[in-house]
């Protein structure tokens, strides 16, 4: 049956498997109609005239069913010689003329307001934003009344970086003054980290909310095992790992032309460009080549596993957090060849030795068959099953399987699914839980599963189920949503990893 829908599927496509195909996802937004969600559902209150081809459009069912990016040419799509388009209401067509005209006469009466706030917009069409998605968007001490809808334009003073392109909720030219408890958050860090032996227990509860992105890089280096506790050694220490790495790269990266190593630098040489393809700073030929390096090495090292696809995304966390320790400004643009040879040099070290670290703890993800992988896929679907049996039953009314969607969030640890900024967070608690690379991510990807039940649940066959879980409309994502869905992960271990028997019927 699972063969026949495949074969079903791929009939539907209108690309042959390996072809050239817009990609989607976190990093590549699809369409966000949400602006016309109402509009829409009035239109087939109106006019209900049945799809010629119910499965070829099932994309754009997709499509409307997502909130993600505005696309500008939505409009152009629609049929507005329609009658659902002729039957617009001429007293509120009037009404609505007459608003506007209102509105524009009171500001031309008082210029002196430059600034217009969401209370002139009528009720219906207030958006109401996270203080995450506020952060993130740049502060603009003259902007004008919106039309709701229409695409919000910005004139930004550096090169357009997309949204999901942006690396941090704390990046320098955008992020508010700090608070009253951040700044006390922050002088707590500064007394852990100074402190002559730094308490790692006390460390890591407090970076269990998220790391002050002044103390990020040395709080990472300490609670990933890399740096002592004690502060008269953590100097030494980093001497010393800094020149083995360099080491390893003078003992083994000329062996990447041999014959029994070309394979992996093959592989490695053609993923290093499709990582983040969005943020200019990992298009630099520079950074391009300490990833080569980074990665290379490591795979030689680790010849039980080698190099897999995947572990390209796993370097990127730790390559800005120690690169945002010598730069001010915004890391997306950010020209490395502007750092010393003394400062890169430090940055690929660390970021080495850090990811290293990290991968000992979920090496059987890359080993052969990647036995690590299938173990927690297969725990998902019970923890799943426990929690929200009614979208359980809904993937096997369909025939979809956990394996499908579940294996990149767990090869890559929902690096594709979220934007970099929202791994930088996420990792900040990973960092602080025991085994969280390992363990807590489980039931992180269950309550992100479950974070989306009602999209699920209105996708009703196989193509759509798919498509939608390939491709979460997490764009606007920041700490403030890591931060709930952490909350409820937190919950869900609490419930289920200390009693096993809650799994099974």
């Amino acid at each position: 049956m699972a063969a026949e829908n495949s074969k079903q599927f791929w009939k539907r496509s209108a690309k042959l498997p390996g072809s050239i195909q817009p990609v989607y996802g976190a990093q590549h937004p699809p369409l966000d109609p949400r602006l016309t969600k109402n509009f829409i559902k009035e239109r087939s209150k109106v006019n209900a005239v049945p799809l010629k081809n119910k499965k070829a459009s099932s994309f754009h069912e997709f499509a409307r069913n997502t909130s993600d990016a505005w696309d500008i040419g939505d409009d152009e799509e629609e049929d507005f010689s329609s009658p659902s388009f002729q039957t617009l209401n001429s007293k509120v067509a009037l009404a609505t003329a007459a608003q506007v005209l209102e509105n524009h006469s009171k500001l031309r009466m008082k210029p002196e307001r430059s600034q217009s706030t969401t209370s002139d917009v009528p009720a219906s069409y207030k958006v109401i934003k996270s203080s995450s998605d506020a952060q993130l968007s740049r502060n603009s001490s003259d902007t004008c009344l919106r039309n709701p809808l229409h695409k919000q334009q910005s004139l930004p003073l550096r090169p357009i970086i997309p949204l999901v392109a942006r690396i941090s909720d704390q990046n320098a030219s955008g992020a508010p003054p700090m608070t009253v408890r951040e700044k006390t958050r922050l002088e707590k860090f500064r007394q852990l980290l100074s402190s002559h032996n730094t308490d790692l227990d006390e460390l890591r509860k407090c970076s269990w909310p998220g790391v002050p992105r002044e103390v990020r890089p040395v709080t990472w280096r300490l609670l990933s095992g890399y740096l002592p506790a004690n502060t008269e050694r953590r100097k030494l220490t980093l001497q010393r790992k800094r020149e083995e790495y360099f080491g390893f790269i003078e003992q083994y990266y000329d062996s990447r032309n041999e014959e029994h190593h070309q394979d992996t630098y093959r592989q490695i040489h053609i993923d290093i460009p499709r990582t983040n393809p969005l943020i200019p700073l990992f298009q630099q030929p520079l950074v391009q080549e300490i990833f080569e390096r980074i990665l290379f090495i490591w795979a030689i090292r680790h010849p039980a596993s080698g190099y897999v696809q995947g572990i390209n995304d796993l370097v990127t966390p730790f390559f800005v957090v120690f690169l945002s320790e010598y730069v001010e400004e915004d890391v997306e643009n950010f020209d490395v060849t502007n750092l010393s040879q003394d400062m890169l040099r430090s940055i690929e070290a660390d970021s080495f030795w850090c990811m290293s670290k990290l991968l000992d703890g979920i090496q059987d993800n890359y080993t052969f068959a990647q036995p690590g992988i299938q173990k927690k896929v297969k725990a998902l679907e019970e923890l799943v099953s426990r929690i929200d049996e009614q979208v359980h039953n809904h993937f096997r009314r369909y025939e979809v399987e956990y394996l499908q969607f579940a294996f990149r969030w767990m090869n890559n640890l929902l690096m594709r699914e979220l934007p970099l900024r929202c791994t930088i967070r996420l990792w900040d608690t990973y960092q602080s839980e025991p085994e969280g690379f390992s363990h807590f991510h489980l039931y992180v990807c269950a309550a992100f599963l479950i974070k989306w039940r009602k999209e699920i649940l209105d996708e009703e066959d196989f193509q759509g189920l798919l498509m939608l879980l390939q491709n979460l409309p997490t764009i606007h994502w920041g700490n403030e949503e890591i931060g709930l869905l952490l909350a409820e992960a937190y919950r869900l271990k609490y419930m289920f990893a200390d009693a096993p028997n809650h799994y099974r019927r």
